[in-house]
């Protein structure tokens, strides 16, 4: 569907917004003002509060150094959650209303904190530098643990931290020690504050200042009427929601930012909701549901993605990291677009004039070229879960289990009439400057047996489909030959998941 669907005008950002950031710090209540409200949050920890335990390495999200805790505002009657995040890649005036627990907020009256003491006690400390971050993902994790039950993948849990001293055996020891014990952040920090930042959160912002001698400004509205009208009005700012790609070019001098459209409060995009409708059954994804977000639904109604949401990032990049800014980043190993290509998303598109909706393979125009106006926003993803009788498969591929980039991904979906394939979607990223549907390998697969021949025939048809370059992660020769054995690959573990 190409056509709008009328949408309400909205204000663009006026002078009832407020022109400050309202944060909690170890339990203190902060207001930042002018240019301090562009800072990371770990040089705004760093260099305006004195909290040197929050360390910087890496500036990019990948060594987990930087970790803290960030709780939002629940709603009424819930309890916060303070999960771990990257400090050094996520914006001040993006946690605004929010509470930040820094490693030195932990201790209380001179007794450690479970997971700093089992640090100390485990001997999982050398030169020391990594050992705030790991102590925070500790903490953050056995806090996210309460009341789920089961025991902790601790090597999943900490994927985000990297050590270069210990070897982990100790490090891991002391996450155990830490989980046996009670979970110390909530009694550290009682809900004192949600009850003044649910309101915070619920007003919208217009910051100006001044930082290193350049004027910045960040409009970060809480509705969407509003949000799709500052992006009609101000087509120079840029969007912004979970800032883990965005807040690496930021670091890294490449980005020109001057005004900012923050995303992150926005009410109702953050869902993750099961659909039912005569086409089967479907998900829902709001463009800021976070990985975390999806993955839990996964788990339940897409469990095929599972292995791959699970590596995508640390959990500190998960826990903001959105679905939506996957998507509109462009690229073509995204993780998300393969399995979205597989179930035949449909976009959701916002703007002064209305919505209107975009199947997921005709988003992506050419590298990094979409089919968003610049008046527009992602704001949902509508996905059809695989049926009876139909088969999911999904790969990544890339040189490191964790914290790493794909240098190859695919999904292939089948549906079976007896021992025939009755229809087929194959789509392969990494291979071209967008995500590919194969269409001819499709052509290869229906209506023939599902048997090895088959598969080896439409691997054939792949590697004649595609034209891959060749890139410090992989060869076109490579990608060509994974083009190849993914199929085959995915009728071996059907035959063996089906046996």
């Amino acid at each position: 569907m190409t056509d709008y669907t009328p949408a309400e005008a909205a204000p663009v950002a006026d002078a009832t917004m407020r022109d400050h950031v309202t944060l909690w710090v170890n339990g203190i209540r902060r207001e930042v003002r002018g240019g301090d409200a562009f800072l990371t949050l770990s040089d705004y920890l760093r260099d305006r509060r004195g909290l040197v335990g929050t360390k910087v390495m890496c500036a990019e999200g990948d060594c987990g150094a930087c970790t803290v805790l960030v709780a939002r505002p629940p709603a009424s009657g819930a309890e916060a959650a303070f999960l771990p995040i990257d400090s050094c890649i996520r914006f001040l005036f993006q946690v605004d209303g929010c509470h930040v627990v820094t490693v030195e907020g932990l201790a209380r009256d001179g007794v450690l904190a479970p997971a700093q003491q089992a640090m100390v006690d485990c001997h999982g400390s050398q030169c020391g530098f990594c050992t705030p971050g790991f102590v925070m993902a500790l903490a953050g994790t056995r806090h996210a643990a309460v009341g789920h039950g089961g025991g902790i993948d601790w090597r999943r849990e900490l994927s985000g931290n990297l050590c270069r001293c210990t070897g982990y055996v100790s490090i891991f020891e002391a996450a155990e020690r830490a989980a046996a014990s009670p979970d110390w952040v909530a009694t550290r920090y009682p809900p004192d504050w949600c009850a003044e930042a649910r309101g915070l959160r619920g007003e919208s912002l217009d910051l100006r200042g001044t930082l290193d001698g350049v004027e910045l400004r960040a409009t970060s509205p809480a509705t969407l009427a509003e949000a799709v009208a500052v992006r009609a009005a101000a087509p120079d700012a840029r969007p912004v929601a979970g800032a883990t790609d965005l807040g690496v070019l930021w670091n890294k001098g490449r980005l020109p930012a001057r005004h900012w459209l923050d995303l992150s409060r926005l009410v109702g995009l953050d869902r993750v909701d099961v659909e039912a409708s005569p086409a089967g059954t479907g998900l829902v994804v709001g463009a800021l549901a976070t990985w975390t977000d999806f993955l839990g639904a996964c788990r339940e109604h897409c469990p095929e993605f599972v292995p791959i949401g699970a590596a995508f990032g640390g959990p500190q990049i998960r826990h903001v990291g959105t679905v939506g800014g996957n998507i509109v980043n462009g690229s073509p190993i995204a993780d998300s677009l393969p399995l979205f290509y597989a179930t035949e998303a449909v976009l959701e598109l916002a703007s002064p004039r209305g919505t209107r909706e975009v199947p997921i393979d005709r988003f992506s125009k050419g590298y990094k070229q979409l089919d968003l106006a610049a008046d527009e926003l992602l704001v949902r993803i509508r996905l059809r879960l695989p049926g009876p009788g139909e088969r999911l498969g999904l790969v990544k591929v890339s040189r490191r289990r964790d914290l790493d980039i794909s240098t190859f991904t695919a999904a292939v979906r089948l549906r079976l009439d007896g021992d025939r394939i009755a229809s087929a979607t194959v789509a392969y990223g990494g291979v071209g400057p967008t995500v590919v549907r194969m269409r001819g390998t499709e052509a290869a697969l229906v209506g023939r047996p599902f048997t090895a021949e088959t598969f080896r025939r439409a691997g054939d048809a792949a590697v004649a489909e595609i034209t891959p370059l060749t890139d410090v992660r992989g060869s076109a020769d490579y990608r060509r030959q994974l083009a190849r054995n993914v199929l085959l690959k995915f009728f071996h573990e059907q035959v063996l998941a089906h046996a």
